[in-house]
């Protein structure tokens, strides 16, 4: 075991980063390397292949390539790497690639449709964090695991020298306030956007955050505003933007609204994903006017 490694105190922002790709599917690299470089600017976390990065649609050949090609052009912020799906060993692996090109942390995510109970939790995370030399969120996501993490399983996790916090991502504040009061020592990460203040009264050190791709430097400053002060009016004029990124299926929307602006090249998505779902961009263009105008009020 090495050191135990509890937060990255200078990083509060993580972005999980959306994979821009070309109209055949492959990996936009052109356009990655734009958002790489937005988010080293803004001095945003980056988090590759995530849900929102749909990790779980890419090939390995695919995500290899995508995860050498950001660590040889590394840039000033810390990296992490999502780990997430339903075959442990296969998952271990994807670890292992990931842990040897030199990314600096981990998201562990739910294991997806199987559904397990307080032992398998414990039994699946413990196994990862026992390969890790790198410090690892695990990751609360009912809506996409369809369960959320036993917190007896999580206190048992909780002394592992590589159990650095948890992404909370339940909507759910009553659990934020279980969570923090089972394990009051690990950090907390808010992994949805609008909540970020309220999660911050909680206690929350951080986000995760899909609105970051599109306002990377709004959403810096919204959660260091949201980490001093919670109760400030003005964060409330950001709830409806990060909103409008959820209108339908994440990563949609954000990724519709990058290739309207002119960030990425294309709006593409993969199968059972499709920019299909959006009928009227106007939302988002309204969304994209009010961060903006939010973030000039800050200065």
């Amino acid at each position: 075991m090495t050191e135990t490694i509890r937060h990255f105190p200078e990083t509060p922002l993580w972005t999980a980063l959306v994979t821009p790709m070309l109209p055949d599917g492959s990996i936009d690299y052109a356009s990655l390397d734009t958002l790489v470089a937005q988010q080293n600017e803004a001095g945003n976390g980056i988090l590759l292949l995530g849900s929102t990065g749909e990790a779980l649609a890419i090939p390995l050949k695919q995500r290899k390539a995508l995860i050498n090609h950001v660590l040889a052009n590394r840039p000033d912020v810390p990296i992490m790497s999502g780990i997430g799906g339903f075959q442990l060993q296969e998952e271990l692996a994807w670890l292992d690639f990931c842990q040897q090109a030199g990314v600096n942390a981990f998201l562990l995510g739910s294991p997806i449709y199987a559904k397990p109970g307080p032992e398998g939790q414990y039994q699946w995370f413990k196994a990862m964090l026992d390969r890790s030399t790198k410090p690892c969120l695990i990751y609360n996501i009912p809506g996409r695991s369809a369960l959320s993490l036993s917190l007896d399983s999580l206190k048992r996790l909780a002394d592992h020298p590589h159990f650095w916090g948890i992404k909370e991502a339940s909507g759910d504040l009553d659990r934020v306030r279980e969570t923090r009061s089972a394990l009051p020592h690990i950090n907390l990460y808010s992994g949805d956007d609008a909540l970020m203040p309220a999660m911050s009264k909680e206690g929350a050190v951080g986000l995760v955050s899909v609105a970051s791709n599109v306002w990377p430097k709004a959403t810096h400053a919204f959660v260091l505003k949201a980490k001093e002060d919670p109760n400030a009016p003005d964060l409330a004029d950001m709830e409806g933007p990060m909103n409008t990124l959820f209108m339908v299926s994440n990563p949609i929307p954000a990724k519709c609204l990058l290739a309207e602006r002119g960030d990425i090249a294309h709006n593409t998505l993969l199968a059972p994903l499709t920019a299909d779902e959006i009928k009227d961009i106007s939302p988002l263009l309204k969304a994209d006017q009010e961060a903006k105008q939010w973030f000039q009020n800050q200065s």
